[in-house]
């Protein structure tokens, strides 16, 4: 595994509209590898592929306290938002800096894991977030 240098705002990069991934291969797993221990470091719960240059649709996450829940997202979609969050949030591509924002409570989430296979779960509170 290896860290991942993260882009920073304004690097125009980070505009760059994410593609769908075609197929879940070596080269994806293991860049959602390097991306979680990017994550890990930096330190972060969340970071997408387009903030370490990869235009793709991929996030990680991990929001446990001893990075024991890493999570993957392949083609993620939401659907089924409900109720209403706010917190201060920041963002490891503009650091430093945070913001309060209002983000669902709830959400239904859709993506593909490392395997390639559909999966589905609902998240609630930070994971949500």
């Amino acid at each position: 595994m290896a860290r991942l240098p993260i882009l920073e705002f304004p690097d125009p990069r980070l505009r760059t509209k994410a593609k769908r991934i075609a197929t879940v291969d070596q080269r994806i797993r293991a860049l959602a590898a390097d991306m979680l221990e990017t994550m890990y470091d930096a330190p972060g719960i969340g970071l997408a592929a387009i903030q370490v240059g990869e235009p793709i649709r991929l996030i990680v996450i991990d929001i446990s306290d001893d990075h024991s829940t890493p999570q993957v997202f392949i083609n993620p979609t939401l659907s089924d938002l409900s109720g209403d969050q706010e917190a201060s949030e920041g963002c490891l591509s503009i650091p430093g800096f945070y913001e309060p924002v209002v983000r669902a409570d709830g959400v239904r989430v859709h993506a593909l894991n490392l395997e390639g296979s559909e999966f589905e779960l609902h998240a609630e509170g930070l994971l949500a977030q």
